[in-house]
């Protein structure tokens, strides 16, 4: 794209930023290699021509060791996970107390698969204490029911006889 025939390019060079400061005169620093020290200590090289020195004076050299991988795996027993239980006891027992022990049953699944022991086994407890639980709930309230519809369709027979 051409510019325009009315162009103003001293106008349009007013917007331009200043161009950077001139380069500092190097002359003074000292050519790379050793520089004389005024601390007291031995001279020092610096700059890249020479291979690695070591530490610096008074200071113990810093090994690195190399980065370890931990690697998880399995636990060869694994704990019961109780899963199967806890969709039992969410779909027909007690959901609430099914859900928490759906919770815990996944949990224990996976501190299984990370090789975690005591987590797999504080979950697995937890995971039976809750479908154990919720079970309990859904029985009693189970029972409860069948007296209930069997006292009421006692009672409604009783009183429409002559």
């Amino acid at each position: 794209m051409d510019p325009q025939e009315n162009w103003n390019t001293s106008e349009k060079a007013k917007l331009l930023q200043p161009g950077p400061p001139p380069y500092p005169d190097h002359s003074t620093y000292p050519p790379p290699g050793s520089f004389q020290s005024t601390s007291g200590y031995p001279a020092q090289q610096f700059g890249a021509p020479g291979p690695y020195q070591g530490p610096y004076p008074g200071h113990q050299a810093v090994t690195v060791q190399p980065a370890i991988y931990v690697t998880t795996t399995p636990l060869a027993y694994p704990l019961p996970d109780y899963l199967g239980y806890s969709i039992f006891t969410m779909l027909c027992c007690c959901f609430p107390l099914g859900i928490a022990a759906l919770i815990y049953s996944i949990n224990t699944r996976n501190a299984n698969m990370s090789g975690q022991q005591q987590l797999a086994e504080s979950n697995s407890k937890m995971a039976r204490t809750l479908n154990h639980t919720a079970l309990g709930i859904g029985l009693a309230l189970l029972v409860f029911y069948i007296i209930y519809v069997a006292v009421v369709v006692t009672n409604t027979q009783h009183s429409t006889d002559p």
